[in-house]
């Protein structure tokens, strides 16, 4: 779990030793230059040696078919692969020479014509973020952000294409990749690009491509990155392992999950942080609306659409509960499924029980139940003993950040085959027959295989632009190079721009009244230690 904070925004937050969390490899290749790749047919096969494709008679196809699956399903050390439903291109956007109507090149995404397709999604988001609007009409005119040169790593999906471009309403100089291969939506990342954004992203990146796509947003011609936005501390690692000078010059950072805040403490107890970071995975926007509220509504919906099933009496087991889990649990407990819980921690523990759901060991169930969630962001949550012992037609996903949950490697072994169903769903096949259903190959289920409520990621958007704001106009010596909270007052602040959309109304506190709570009549009005 997370340490205490008492004075948050102005004190640094110590990391917990307990927690290790393994930082991802930067490809060598990606390390030492541009040069590496120059080929291109060669960049196109330059998967891990140790992989087997397929059998002589399917080689002639391999193409196609290495295009057209994910990477992780053809390329699993060994493991058999059976076709592809996907619908993806077949040709890289690395090899394509596109242009958008400003005859500009300096973007990669899928296809540029999708473009008013992705502004129309655009559009639609627009009208359910009230708050990052009137966050960009209040600010617009002072330009809080003017000079600020933000390299942005995170989903882009067309809610996050909101906040890019209200970033740049305030003033902001914009490069921005995906923080995951598989939840970029296409249509979108072309609109952005149409509008002459430095956009480097497109669904069903390689690992390769992913990590070609964040160097391209940090190391770019004319382009020195004061500012860094990040979901996974992806932009965050690359920068500091290979352009550790540039990372220098960086003024803050802002992180939204918990793996990237993992990360960041990791770095601040090892005295590698030289730059101050504001964690906004924990604030309170955050984790009770965004991860509660959106996880409740966004975990239904892409289980319907990856696999058509019916809740209704179905036994499922949520591995933690943390917000993520407890808006899982309820919207799962809801529709009527039988829901099991499992913990670590003895205080969210005992709140699944007072809340109904009886707290189990994963092995205890894992042979009867029909669905598995995690939601740790821990890894090897569930293993591969785990995933033996599943009934068939057992599903398997992930709603953690991280991909780590769901020892997937495991499952790219000699004995197994791999059945494409449809883009992101993968039957795991056994010897004997049994097959599981695994969903977005331990990817974020909810932003692979559906969207998420445009409203609460108005919240968490508003909050990320006000901890960059924070961050880059901080006089010298108001943070440290270490991981703060955003202030109490600004998450209030947020709170407050999505009232009006429900027409709420706040009671005021009278002088007396304030005085005898020893507040200020303007808030915060809660301490810091409140837990809501």
């Amino acid at each position: 779990m997370l340490p205490n904070r008492s004075k948050l925004g102005t004190s640094p937050l110590v990391f917990n030793s307990g927690i290790s969390s393994a930082l991802p490899e930067v490809p060598e290749r990606l390390l030492a230059g541009g040069a590496a790749f120059k080929d291109r047919n060669r960049r196109r096969m330059s998967l891990p040696a140790s992989c087997r494709y397929l059998d002589a008679a399917a080689k002639k196809s391999q193409h196609q078919d290495s295009r057209r699956s994910s990477v992780a399903s053809i390329c699993s050390t060994s493991s058999s692969y059976t076709g592809s439903s996907s619908d993806e291109e077949d040709i890289s956007p690395r090899d394509k020479q596109q242009k958008n109507s400003k005859n500009s090149n300096d973007f990669c995404v899928r296809n540029i014509d999708l473009h008013g397709f992705g502004r129309r999604e655009i559009e639609i988001a627009e009208q359910e973020m009230p708050g990052i609007f009137a966050l960009r009409k209040r600010a617009s005119d002072d330009k809080p952000l003017k000079g600020a040169k933000i390299v942005g790593c995170t989903h882009i999906n067309a809610q996050t294409a909101v906040l890019i471009e209200t970033l740049r309403e305030l003033g902001a100089q914009i490069r921005w990749a995906a923080c995951n291969i598989y939840s970029t939506q296409n249509e979108v990342a072309a609109a952005l690009a149409e509008a002459g954004f430095p956009i480097y992203a497109w669904r069903g990146e390689t690992e390769e491509d992913f990590w070609w796509c964040i160097d391209r947003c940090v190391n770019a011609e004319n382009w020195q990155p004061n500012m860094i936005l990040d979901d996974g501390g992806d932009a965050t690692h690359l920068m500091l392992k290979k352009y550790p000078a540039m990372f220098k010059l960086i003024k803050g950072i802002v992180e939204e999950s918990v793996t990237g805040v993992h990360r960041l403490y990791q770095l601040s107890k090892a005295s590698k942080l030289t730059v101050p970071a504001m964690n906004v995975n924990d604030s309170v926007t955050k984790t009770k609306f965004d991860n509660l509220y959106s996880c409740k509504e966004s975990i239904i919906d892409s289980l319907k659409r990856s696999t058509d099933v019916m809740f209704g009496g179905k036994q499922v087991v949520i591995c933690g509960y943390g917000e993520v889990g407890k808006g899982c649990c309820q919207s799962l407990k809801g529709l009527g499924c039988v829901v099991y819980v499992t913990e670590v921690d003895p205080i969210c523990a005992l709140q699944a029980c007072m809340d109904g759901f009886r707290v189990v060991k994963l092995n205890e169930v894992i042979r009867t139940v029909d669905i598995v969630v995690t939601a740790t962001g821990n890894k090897n949550v569930v293993t591969r003993d785990h995933l033996d012992k599943m009934r068939t037609g057992c599903i398997v996903c992930n709603i953690g950040h991280s991909n780590t949950e769901i020892d997937v490697g495991s499952l790219r072994s000699p004995e197994l085959t791999w059945e494409k169903v449809r883009s992101q769903v993968d039957h795991i096949i056994w010897p004997d027959g049994k097959r599981i259903i695994l969903i977005a190959e331990g990817r974020l289920i909810n932003l692979t295989c559906s969207s998420i409520p445009s409203f609460v990621v108005s919240v968490t958007a508003a909050t990320q632009a006000l901890a960059l704001i924070e961050l880059f106009n901080a006089p010298p010596g108001r943070y440290k190079s270490d991981v703060y909270l955003l202030p109490k007052k600004m998450d209030e602040y947020v709170a407050s721009l999505h009232l009006p959309t429900f027409d709420a109304h706040l009671t005021e506190l009278s002088e007396d009244q304030a005085k005898y709570l020893g507040l200020n009549k303007a808030g915060p009005f809660k301490p810091n230690y409140y837990r809501y």
